[in-house]
């Protein structure tokens, strides 16, 4: 789900540019890596998200009710 306000939802984020370093490649070396980064923190996102709650903390839970 996006969030988005007033007229910047037409707008896409900007994205980051690396360095001029003269090498060629360096660039795409970036974007490999930023790909890498980004699967691997989706990768921990969804098991957490997909991790079982401790039975001490629903017993905890219950007793708010």
């Amino acid at each position: 789900m996006a969030l988005r306000s007033g007229d910047d939802s037409s707008k896409k984020p900007e994205m980051a540019t690396a360095p001029k370093s003269g090498r060629p490649g360096a660039a795409a070396s970036v974007q490999n890596k930023d790909r890498d980064m980004g699967a691997a923190l989706r990768t921990v996102y969804q098991r957490t998200v997909e991790e079982a709650i401790p039975s001490e903390m629903l017993d905890l839970l219950g007793k708010l009710d």
